[in-house]
């Protein structure tokens, strides 16, 4: 991403600029109908939508593309309807604009108020995941943001299809349709407009790769809030219900492997070694699951795979999953500690003391007591959709929805006062 920005994305962003003007002026009621107008040419174009995509998979197939990254691309009829879901749940949120975060009235009778308001446009750099495609415009929308994406050339017909249905969509309520906008024609060149776009991007949220997330950060000239890598760790407290563990672990891995809050290191307290790690061993080998684990693991599971180094601190995106033994909760918060992405971790414990300390000591966007990881997320938090999953610490942390796509400002109300 060392290319210049191409004349040509700065013209476009510059009228995805212009038309987040217009969405400002736009009532709620408006910005709602163009959600429904969204929904509906979702369901009424899944053909050309899976047509599109089947193009991006055979390409990424030919290139070599992982299965992990081919299970993020795809999209079938069940996912294309469950976009058009979670853009209606978008829809039935309450509009965050104008919300009043505080307000006061001053000794001299100045009526203050600090009121949720639109960044503007908001950019969005990501991977082969055109669900990101349609979340973050709706929920740009809801919010009255113009949004500007760069989705990649993994997913590249897909995206024109989408973003395509949202312009038409977005016209027929009488909006403009470069509210919407993509810059993968455009490249690199695109994506450089983007992260070097001052006045014409307000903010810019990368979703991928750790390498893009690190690039993106490094390069942008605009505001980032980074999103990061998920290397998520659940610890097997020796008081663990074992049942239950083998459940919680074996949905937090196989559910839906190739995500960013999938699980992919395991930390067993000795204590519970030999009553819980055959039973989870076991319903992860029945999945197809490969265990990395330490020496204490793979003496007890005899096609455990010797973990190197490097495993610990792996987000394997894949049916791949470490596995290691401590000796106890201090030993599990160093090694979260020092291997965390700092995403979401989860304690499977019945001591409510260890629970409370690994609540308050984990510094994690999000951190759990006895349930899966697979539940950080936005639409599972009931955000209908999230833009992305931040795990930096300022402004949004977590799953982030509609308050996070908006700023604040500052509205004072007079009656002549002058200061003294």
């Amino acid at each position: 991403m060392t290319a210049s920005p191409h004349p040509g994305a700065i013209e476009r962003l510059r009228a995805t600029k212009r038309a987040s003007r217009a969405l400002q002026r736009s009532s709620a009621a408006t910005r709602d109908a163009a959600l429904a107008a969204i929904s509906q040419a979702l369901r009424d174009n899944v053909d050309e939508i899976i047509a599109a995509n089947a193009r991006d998979i055979a390409r990424g197939v030919n290139e070599g593309m992982s299965e992990g990254l081919q299970d993020r691309l795809r999209l079938t009829p069940e996912r294309v309807a469950g976009l058009a879901g979670a853009v209606e749940d978008i829809r039935a949120l309450p509009d965050p604009i104008g919300d009043v975060v505080r307000g006061m009235t001053l000794p001299n009778g100045l009526m203050v108020t600090q009121v949720r308001v639109p960044f503007g446009v908001v950019g969005a750099i990501y991977e082969a995941r055109p669900n990101v495609t349609i979340d973050i415009a709706a929920l740009a929308l809801k919010s009255g943001n113009a949004v500007a994406l760069r989705g990649g050339s993994a997913a590249e017909s897909t995206n024109t299809v989408l973003v395509g249905l949202m312009h038409d969509a977005l016209q027929g309520v009488g909006l403009p349709g470069e509210a919407v906008t993509s810059v993968d024609d455009f490249g690199r060149e695109g994506a450089q407009a983007l992260m070097t776009g001052r006045g014409l991007i307000d903010v810019l949220v990368p979703r991928g790769s750790a390498a893009l997330i690190e690039t993106v950060v490094t390069t942008s000239t605009v505001p980032v809030i980074e999103t990061g890598s998920g290397v998520v760790h659940i610890f097997v407290d020796e008081s663990a219900d074992v049942a239950q563990a083998i459940e919680i672990i074996h949905n937090a891995k196989v559910q839906r492997p190739s995500v960013c809050n999938a699980v992919e290191t395991v930390l067993i307290h000795s204590g519970a070694m030999e009553a819980i790690l055959p039973g989870v061993a076991g319903r992860l080998r029945d999945s197809g699951v490969t265990i990395h684990g330490d020496p204490r693991v793979c003496g007890l599971i005899p096609d455990a795979v010797a973990a190197k180094e490097d495993d610990w601190g792996r987000e394997y995106l894949s049916l791949d999953v470490a596995i290691k033994v401590v000796d106890s909760l201090d030993e599990a918060l160093e090694h979260i500690h020092t291997y965390s992405t700092h995403h979401t971790e989860a304690i499977l414990t019945t001591n409510m003391s260890h629970a409370e300390r690994f609540l308050q000591e984990v510094d994690s966007a999000s951190v759990m007591v006895n349930a899966s990881t697979r539940f950080t997320d936005g639409g599972e938090f009931g955000f209908g959709a999230e833009v992305g999953i931040s795990t930096q610490k300022l402004h949004a942390r977590g799953p982030m929805g509609l308050p996070e796509l908006t700023s604040t400002k500052w509205i004072v109300r007079g009656s002549g006062q002058v200061r003294p």
